[in-house]
């Protein structure tokens, strides 16, 4: 038991997320905005930018990816508050300016994405619009689960995503150079037993048939961390919902290739917001008509 502890505690570090510091203000990257603190679970808040668009498109939370911080965003974030959303950019728990927890995990990035959602929905004048996801690699895995469990997200896109967890751990493991059998074996089950979850429940695979709003899958086809076959695996396991897959070139965060897929990814919001608002506005309709009075016989 002594040497089975040690071995925990040393998977549990090596599993850690780095905290990388933030290294500008959003004056320092010529933006405008207001810095603020968001409470998430278990009484921790997150460090978060809301940018302020002048559109009434709608807010996009944007979620990055793990060992990054909201800094690397920005670039997204500036070309949607230039088209008029309302940006909430935020720091997972363990990430940049957020408070610590005892461990990251993705189900764990889906309840600071919905914490961030609840903010917003909880602003004046702002939180009956429409609220889109947009999160990179296990910040899109966690918007996927965030957007399964909850009826109120316009749209997400995922970038660079992968399918199922399981297969993430086991590239780890062969990175490692650690036999599946039995170190393997075990260490997917101690992952699993201490984010409380099963792989196969919160996998995208499973949660993306799940989502009540149109994804958009984009995915670099040199992806050297999550191979491009886990976009064309999520597609084709989508279900009912509706799913759009688009493959660029480039590696995993796809900076250098998205600014030409800006327009795309703008058109795809402008989209789906639109059918958000006819969808409610017809769910509006049908109970004006249902409880209009004199639609009823008195006689």
């Amino acid at each position: 038991m002594g040497l089975l502890a040690i071995f925990n505690r040393h998977l549990h570090r090596s599993l850690a997320a780095p905290r990388e510091p933030l290294r500008g203000s959003l004056a320092d990257h010529g933006l405008t905005g207001r810095t603020i603190r968001i409470p998430t679970r278990r009484s921790r808040h997150l460090a978060g930018w809301w940018l302020p668009g002048h559109g009434a498109r709608g807010s996009v939370v944007i979620a990055h990816g793990w060992g990054t911080n909201r800094e690397t965003m920005l670039p997204l974030a500036r070309s949607l508050q230039a088209e008029g959303w309302h940006v909430l950019l935020f720091d997972m728990r363990n990430h940049g300016e957020s408070d610590p927890d005892d461990y990251s995990s993705m189900p764990r990035f889906a309840e600071d994405i919905e914490a961030s959602v609840d903010w917003i929905r909880a602003q004046p004048g702002i939180g009956e619009a429409p609220v889109a996801l947009l999160g990179h690699s296990v910040g899109g895995a966690a918007a996927l689960l965030a957007a399964s469990r909850r009826d109120d997200i316009a749209a997400v896109v995922s970038l660079s995503t992968f399918a199922h967890p399981a297969d993430m751990m086991r590239r780890w493991l062969r990175w490692k150079k650690l036999p599946f059998f039995p170190v393997g074996w075990y260490v997917l089950r101690y992952v699993e037993r201490v984010i409380g979850h099963r792989f196969d429940s919160i996998a995208p695979i499973h949660t993306l048939p799940r989502a009540q709003c149109p994804v958009l899958l984009v995915h670099g086809r040199d992806d050297p961390v999550i191979p491009v076959a886990d976009a064309e695996r999520l597609h084709a396991h989508r279900g009912e919902t509706p799913t759009t897959l688009s493959l660029l070139p480039g590696q995993h965060d796809l900076s250098e290739h998205l600014e030409t897929h800006l327009p795309d990814l703008h058109g795809f919001l402008e989209q789906a917001v639109h059918l958000r608002r006819r969808h409610e506005c017809e769910i509006g309709g049908r109970a004006m008509i249902e409880n209009d009075p004199a639609r009823h016989d008195d006689t």
